[in-house]
């Protein structure tokens, strides 16, 4: 691949130029890649810069080299990133933000359930710790492996890998609703599921309906489109606490805390949550 104008600068603070993301990407690779193998792939392309005009891109552009896989779904040539080269093309192409499926490209199934938490403004990020770590009780008393993740915007997201093919996205939201619903009736102050903003009255709102066959989640380790060059950074448990700081998560510390510590989702595709099953059995009998 010709890297192509390298000193281009995508972010001014901290300062990064094409090069330095580039570099990111091949740094964090083998942390992401796993996430995008074998799912058709959503970016987010910022031609020239953050922050600037961007667009979203599904289609496989026609010059994109032969050797880009692709999967055609109703229509659309997805772009299949399984490996580094295809990552760094898309780097190249000022590919900023990387949405995945909850499913890969041999399933109809997800593979994972995620909880979008987001707050009504980055002012209220204490709404998505608080949500999350009430979540976290929940998932305990039910042995439920977890993973939390910042979005790199405003909120955060939890990631609760299942078993291959043993869940339809009809059993998962069952599942989420009953967790949103009991979150809610807790705390009717702080959470909703009411999907339009302005009826929100300043509450997080937890997302379940975005858990569906053709949506999206940005990736674990993708770059978002803010100005701090902020990433949807995988977190330990331990730190989902009032200490929390998006802006931290930028593409410098990011680099540097992989450098110290391991993958907080290092043995996520290990995890089956096979209880789940049995829980979501429970659920459909008490509807």
């Amino acid at each position: 691949m010709k890297l192509t104008h390298s000193k281009k600068t995508l972010w001014k603070t901290p300062y990064i130029n094409k090069e330095g993301f580039l570099s990111y990407l091949i740094q964090v690779s083998s942390y992401m890649l796993p996430f995008l193998e074998r799912r058709t792939l959503t970016t987010i392309r910022y031609p020239h810069g953050i922050p600037g005009d961007f667009f979203y891109q599904k289609n496989c552009p026609d010059y994109a080299p032969s050797s880009i896989l692709t999967k055609s779904v109703e229509g659309i040539n997805y772009i299949v990133c399984n490996e580094l080269s295809t990552l760094l093309w898309l780097g190249n192409q000022l590919a900023i933000e990387y949405h995945i499926p909850f499913q890969t490209i041999d399933s109809l199934k997800p593979s994972e359930i995620v909880f979008d938490l987001d707050p009504p403004s980055k002012g209220d990020f204490h709404l998505a710790i608080k949500a999350a770590l009430e979540m976290k009780k929940i998932f305990d008393s039910l042995e439920i492996r977890s993973y939390p993740k910042l979005s790199g915007n405003k909120g955060l997201q939890i990631h609760i890998p299942i078993k291959v093919n043993s869940l339809t996205y009809e059993d998962t939201r069952i599942f989420m609703y009953f967790i949103a619903k009991y979150l809610i009736e807790k705390f009717p102050d702080d959470f909703t599921i009411e999907r339009l903003k302005k009826k929100r009255n300043g509450k997080l709102y937890i997302d379940y309906l975005q858990h569906a066959e053709g949506k999206t989640i940005i990736s674990p380790y993708s770059t978002r489109g803010q100005e701090n060059a902020t990433v949807a950074a995988p977190l330990y448990w331990e730190e989902v606490n009032g200490n929390l700081r998006i802006e931290k998560f930028n593409i410098p510390f990011v680099l540097d805390r992989l450098s110290k510590v391991k993958c907080p989702m290092d043995d996520f595709f290990i995890q089956e949550n096979a209880n789940l099953l049995e829980i979501i059995s429970t659920l459909k009998v008490n509807l």
